[in-house]
């Protein structure tokens, strides 16, 4: 039986301490923040991160170098026979092509799988993988299953300021204005490689009657009528408490579901900002 290593990036919301409790192996996203690196729970921890969005930092988001990549593959590669590799979604970064092309110099030994997912359906993948991988599959085997199920997963979002979305360039300045002046926070679906705008509205109270809606539709059409047939998820950016009410609420509409509530990874933080507030459900493998 081969010895399979799990890898993905911070992009799926596993802090290193925690991945060293689940057994795999996570590469930290850079940052680019008022012209310096920073590297995700390395050297910038959520707290810091969003003390320096909130006073206005230019903060971007880029690739991991292609040499750490490298770097940590062949480390990895000393002790385990394969590496299953999960980056965020090809959709939504160029990360995932890139670690394509670099498994191809290591001869069918790593194997990178373009979930299509991000943040914490990306980690329900993550953590599918080092199951399958503890149950003796194969590389290959785990990326082929995890390739089947890529579509079957969406998280809505309710943004609460149209501030980040202007200054990444995803709406126009009139239209953060206008939105501004009406008071609009927009609700965000990411599915498959793509963000899309899923519903506007007023209050982050009714934002979240719209997204408990929309997950409890998806169930019914999309994942067989049945709750225990999927992982559902809170997110948040910033603010703990609401995502745990959110839990609460979620656990008695649902019983019996492990329902998590986790923060969303800082990449979407970088573009969303804080205070969002977000529902996940992934089907189960």
């Amino acid at each position: 039986m081969k010895k399979v290593a799990v890898v993905t990036d911070s992009n799926a919301g596993i802090r290193q301490k925690e991945a060293k409790e689940l057994g795999i192996f996570v590469l930290p996203m850079p940052f680019t923040i008022d012209d310096q690196t920073y590297y995700e729970d390395i050297n910038l921890t959520h707290e810091e991160f969003f003390e320096k969005q909130l006073n206005g930092a230019e903060i971007f988001t880029s690739q991991p170098v292609v040499g750490n990549v490298k770097e940590l593959w062949d480390q990895i590669l000393k002790d385990y026979d394969e590496i299953v590799h999960i980056p965020m979604s090809s959709g939504l970064s160029g990360s995932c092509q890139t670690a394509m092309m670099l498994a191809q110099e290591y001869d069918n030994r790593v194997f990178v799988v373009d979930s299509q997912r991000i943040s914490v359906t990306q980690k329900y993948d993550v953590i599918d993988a080092k199951r399958l991988a503890d149950q003796g599959k194969s590389g290959q085997e785990i990326c082929d299953i995890l390739t089947e199920n890529k579509l079957n997963a969406s998280i809505y979002i309710t943004v609460n300021t149209l501030d980040y979305l202007k200054k990444g360039g995803r709406i126009t300045p009139a239209a953060a204005l206008l939105g501004g002046m009406l008071k609009i926070k927009p609700i965000l679906q990411i599915q498959g490689e793509k963000l899309d705008s899923f519903a506007k509205t007023r209050t982050m109270a009714r934002g979240t009657k719209i997204m408990k809606e929309a997950i409890a539709k998806d169930i019914k059409e999309r994942f067989d009528d049945d709750y225990h047939n999927v992982h559902i998820c809170v997110a948040y950016t910033y603010d703990e408490a609401p995502a745990l009410e959110l839990k609460k609420e979620l656990e008695e509409l649902y019983p019996g579901e492990n329902i998590i509530c986790d923060p969303l990874s800082l990449s979407v933080s970088c573009h969303i900002g804080p205070h969002s507030l977000a529902i996940a459900i992934c089907k189960k493998i």
